[in-house]
């Protein structure tokens, strides 16, 4: 997910969105365990965007907070 689709994500659509792809990133890792990934590139895709989403929401909370 890039940058500018999460700027223009809701502040509920983006909590929304950080849950889905925190419970998709424990699916992966349940499943990789098991048995391995196709590719296991998409685990770290997905800490990423994870990480991604919450540095928007906290940037809209300390937007918040100085207005």
């Amino acid at each position: 997910m890039k940058t500018s689709e999460i700027k223009e994500l809701s502040t509920p659509d983006l909590i929304e969105r950080i849950d889905t792809e925190r419970t998709m990133l424990v699916r992966m890792k349940l499943n990789h365990a098991i048995t391995p990934l196709d590719n296991p590139q998409k685990i770290k895709q997905t800490r990423i965007t994870i990480a991604r989403l919450l540095t928007e929401l906290r940037s809209r909370e300390l937007n918040k907070e100085t207005k």
